[in-house]
């Protein structure tokens, strides 16, 4: 059996890194938060901004992912791409 040691750091910085390639895609498009965040069905702001920011607990899950991968036009995969 193959197991996995994940830290938490880990975690961390791949949470990090799914919320900064959403925070660039989104600007990228030229899509503001409050765009994003009715696209996702919340009626502000509040969620994006804080799924986007690395200082919160707010995280975006699969399926809101996959709900931006086609708002962006992109591949899901997109938002699992090390920032170059």
């Amino acid at each position: 059996m193959i197991t996995a040691e994940i830290t938490e750091e880990d975690t961390k910085d791949f949470h990090d890194l799914v919320s900064k390639n959403v925070r660039r895609i989104r600007q990228e498009k030229g899509l503001t938060q409050l765009d994003v965040s009715l696209q996702l069905g919340f009626n502000n702001p509040s969620f994006v901004t804080n799924a986007e920011s690395l200082n919160s607990d707010k995280k975006f899950n699969l399926t809101q992912l996959h709900k931006l991968s086609k708002v962006f036009d992109i591949n899901i995969c997109e938002f699992f791409n090390d920032i170059k």
